[in-house]
């Protein structure tokens, strides 16, 4: 049997070797001693391993109902099923905090084996910048938050269970995701550090550091989407988006980072906006700090808070102030160096990039003041205050549809100059199109005007057809659709999935806000009420016994006419170890809508509060974000990341090397 302090020891392990990856390829680099140079590749692999060696103890203590473990003894129990035990491993803070590490380790190793085409003295920086994050983390995790914290001799014969909110399969798979997109975002930002320390900031680095940008940015997009499907069916409320101060910390860096990927585009291939850039990646990797410390400092309330603890929030926001304040002044040694001249008209793509850029940075802004103005307000002895949904849907609704608008011209246009009205004289068309099903289809969907509607179905399609307009350029361009698929560039057709994700994300969005129809209701069982179409019938109401649960569940028959439908079973839960309360709803989903059955309160005489709603196209909202994580996904796998490029020797030692491989 693996002992806690196995997974300790390995963790310390960890530690050391992530100290001397931060240390000895740096050393190397500035004394010119190749051996130290040499180092970074193997101690990142190392760390790695550790890191995993120390993963595996903490989930075999977690399968083997270890309750000696501390952390295994709150967050676990002798009934909870063995696929949330496993999940369980990073359902709270200590967990989290070591999966967080292992991520950090992955991506390390990931830098160690697709760097080949990357001077070696150029990659040995970007892990040894990577080292210096993990010491912060792992010093963070051995001071405050060690996972392997005995309870001997006074260990529980049974645990205290997961967060019943928690078991579910969203927790298998949300975290790991949106971690991998967080933890992702260091690689962009230890690229520019390394660029900043060596002095390399042309072209070159842009390249290596995109398409890990990408990467990190797509399994960010999968994981904001996989937790926004979690809330809407495990909650019980129906809501998709909530702007809970935690989700919030997911969409800022996301937004910064979507900036950047669009940054590094220009960067790499005009060698403009390079400060810009520099500074976008600084920022998305210190955001991404900053929902860590908001989520572990106890600042705020939110049901995604792992921790309580102001000691521990002190640790990080130190990190933090540490991470932001050693970059900065390294971009301002190293400013004079960075920028570039160059020209480029007001109508051209560097235009539109920079646009956008400067919306989508605007819009990172406002979400972050809306929700650390409270913060401030209550620190400096304000009170309590609060900055709900109506504040951010008033300053981003405005702002998404300024961005997606700017977004039509962009793939359109040429570099440096798009004078020729020519190229945008198809959006003309679409322009008329656009606005005239966005002025109908209120009507066609429900028989009720709606403003907001009218505006969001025009932008929407404006940007699905404007894409479409560019794909067959494209495909005019190489003479087939055949033919396009295999010439043209990968990251084109990622682009193209990307901004038609977004054109169905909003169209989802737009529907489901304007249009659902909802009704909460007295129901007992024999009763029949209407929604829409449908007529719901509460047919039998029983107990059932869970694996650590016991459950009132709900049956209803769903009619269209007097044909039946669907049958649906929501479900009350209480939970044997913790008492919890938790609602299941049942939901029944559609190309077009969702009906969405869920449980409230018990009212007496055998009624219970029951919330009925049609939800239209809101599936559509995470497949929309489905496409844009695979159109990043496909984008990384463009040929020009493996071009191979010619390098100067004095700075190489290399006459010419592969490009970034990811």
């Amino acid at each position: 049997m693996m002992t806690p302090e196995i997974g300790h020891y390995a963790l310390v392990l960890a530690f050391a070797l992530a100290i001397c990856q931060s240390v000895f390829p740096l050393y190397g680099y500035f004394t010119k001693q190749d051996g130290f140079v040499a180092t970074a590749k193997p101690l990142a692999n190392l760390q790695g391993l550790a890191l995993l060696v120390s993963f595996i103890v903490l989930t075999a203590g977690f399968l083997s109902h270890d309750f000696t473990i501390k952390y295994v003894a709150d967050n676990s129990n002798l009934n909870l099923p063995w696929y949330f035990r496993m999940s369980a491993v990073w359902g709270a803070h200590e967990g989290s905090l070591l999966l967080w590490a292992l991520i950090l380790a992955f991506w390390g190793v990931a830098v160690a084996f697709f760097s080949q085409g990357i001077p070696e003295r150029m990659a040995a920086l970007v892990l040894s910048v990577m080292g210096m994050i993990a010491v912060g983390f792992l010093a963070f995790m051995l001071f405050t938050s060690n996972p392997f914290v005995r309870i001997l001799p006074f260990a529980p014969s049974n645990g205290s269970d997961l967060n019943p909110l928690l078991q579910d399969p969203g927790l298998i798979f949300h975290p790991p995701m949106l971690y991998m997109g967080y933890v992702g975002l260091s690689v962009a930002f230890a690229f520019a550090m390394a660029s900043l320390i060596s002095g390399e900031l042309n072209e070159k680095w842009a390249r290596w550091s995109r398409p890990w940008t990408t990467v990190a940015w797509a399994f960010l997009t999968l994981g904001i989407g996989l937790g926004s499907w979690w809330a809407y069916y495990e909650l019980g409320w129906g809501g998709w988006w909530f702007w809970d101060p935690v989700e919030n910390a997911s969409l800022i860096p996301w937004l910064v980072a979507t900036a950047l990927m669009h940054s590094l585009a220009v960067t790499e291939k005009r060698g403009l906006f390079r400060s810009w850039t520099l500074l976008l990646a600084i920022a998305a990797f210190s955001l991404s700090l900053l929902g860590t410390f908001l989520v572990r400092s106890g600042v705020l309330t939110s049901v995604h808070a792992f921790a309580n603890d102001p000691d521990r929030g002190v640790f990080i926001l130190a990190f933090l102030v540490l991470v932001v304040g050693s970059s900065l002044t390294l971009f301002a040694l190293r400013a004079s160096t960075v920028s570039k001249p160059g020209e480029f008209g007001w109508i051209s793509r560097e235009s539109f990039l920079l646009f956008n850029n400067l919306i989508l940075t605007v819009m990172a802004v406002s979400v972050l003041l809306g929700t650390l103005y409270p913060l401030l307000v209550d620190s400096l002895g304000g009170g309590k205050v609060s900055v709900g949904p109506p504040f951010f849907n008033a300053v981003f609704v405005p702002l998404t549809a300024i961005l997606v608008s700017g977004m039509a011209f962009g793939p359109l246009s040429n570099w440096r100059s798009s004078e020729d009205p020519k190229l945008f004289r198809p959006l003309i068309v679409t322009l008329i199109v656009s606005v005239a099903a966005g002025l109908v289809w209120p009507f066609m969907h429900d028989g009720r005007f709606s403003i907001p509607t009218a505006i969001g179905v025009t932008v929407a399609l404006w940007l699905a057809i404007a894409t479409v307009i560019d794909l067959v350029r494209k495909v005019r361009a190489y003479g087939g659709l055949g033919i396009t698929l295999s010439r043209v560039e990968k990251g084109t057709i990622g682009m193209w999935l990307a901004h038609f994700g977004v054109a169905v994300m909003i169209f989802g969005v737009v529907m489901v806000e304007n249009h659902t129809v909802h009704r909460d209701l007295r129901m007992g069982v024999g009763d029949t009420q209407s929604l829409g179409q449908y007529d719901v019938t509460m047919t039998d109401l029983k107990v059932i016994d869970g694996p650590n649960y016991v459950a009132d569940a709900a049956t209803f028959e769903i009619y269209q006419g007097d044909r039946l439908y669907k049958t649906v079973m929501p479900e009350k839960r209480r939970y044997d170890a913790s008492g919890m309360i938790m609602t299941e709803a049942s939901i029944d989903s559609g190309f077009t809508r969702d009906l969405y059955v869920a449980m409230g309160e018990p009212l007496g005489g055998g009624d219970w509060a029951i919330r009925l709603s049609i939800k239209p196209y809101v599936d559509w909202i995470w497949a929309g974000a489905l496409l844009m994580g695979i159109g990043g996904f496909v984008a990384i796998t463009d040929k020009r990341y493996r071009r191979r490029v010619t390098q100067n020797a004095s700075e190489t030692g290399a006459t010419a090397v592969d490009g970034a491989r990811a």
